[in-house]
């Protein structure tokens, strides 16, 4: 599997030391997520720590505690990075997803675009990924970044707009929420044994596979290793949407005979 592109490896920059004693270029919140990202997305979750985020500021690492009081909280900013791509994302005008009809309901359209720009924003953080995860399962709702937040409100919004009862509209989330979640988890897991292995067999490290125990492993891992893109994500999301209007109940206000 191809690894996904990475941005140019550039120091963040925050100015020359005699301008930061002038008291230009000062240290921000969004300076200290914007290195911890740059520092992920190239060096990968491992290599995350206030030490290492301060010497990519050129600061001292305590400079950094006023704006991020601890690991976890750099972790969340992470998350809260990408959602903030993410509602850039959806700001601006994007084509249809792939296979889109056009005369789908606008808030069906919705959906499949959200998801579409979800995946598009993962591609670009595959390292910041694992945390969608790992910090939602630790860190309560109500704590959660603003921009997840809105990202969690947007999608209950357009399944209301689908005509589902309240029960529908959770159930509907938690299946809409776990198929793009867990496809973008799929379509990104390591895949790769050794990347500098040219012959794809062992690139992908079947030889350690036992052939009599895992044919049908081995046999698939080619494929698996292939990212499925936009257009399985958003036919599975089609097809799970499909059959959730099918076994919904309507709204009262919209099952009301009206004779």
């Amino acid at each position: 599997m191809a690894s996904s592109p990475q941005p140019d490896r550039r120091k963040v920059d925050i100015g020359h030391s005699t301008e930061r004693r002038r008291g230009r270029r000062r240290l921000s919140r969004e300076r200290v997520l914007a290195a911890a990202l740059d520092v992920v997305d190239h060096e990968g979750l491992s290599a995350l720590s206030m030490r290492r985020v301060a010497a990519e500021l050129d600061v001292e690492a305590m400079a950094l505690y006023r704006y991020a009081p601890s690991k976890d909280a750099l972790l969340d900013g992470l998350v809260e990075q990408l959602y903030i791509e993410l509602h850039a994302d959806l700001d601006r005008e994007e084509p249809a997803p792939l296979g889109q009809s056009p005369d789908l309901p606008a808030w069906r359209a919705e959906l499949l675009r959200g998801a579409c720009a979800l995946y598009r924003v993962s591609l670009a953080h595959p390292h910041v990924v694992p945390l969608l995860a790992t910090r939602l399962l630790a860190v309560p709702l109500a704590r959660r970044p603003l921009a997840v937040l809105k990202a969690h409100e947007r999608v209950l919004a357009l399944l209301e707009r689908a005509g589902l009862d309240e029960r529908g509209v959770v159930t509907a989330y938690r299946a809409v929420t776990a198929w793009v979640l867990g496809y973008i988890f799929s379509d990104l897991r390591a895949m790769v044994d050794n990347p500098d292995e040219p012959d794809p067999a062992f690139r992908l490290g079947l030889h350690l596979m036992p052939a009599h125990e895992l044919p049908r492993l081995r046999a698939t891992v080619p494929a698996l290793a292939e990212k499925g893109g936009y257009q399985e994500l958003t036919e599975g999301l089609d097809a799970l949407l499909d059959r959730i209007l099918a076994s919904a109940a309507p709204r009262e206000d919209e099952a009301a005979d009206p004779a």
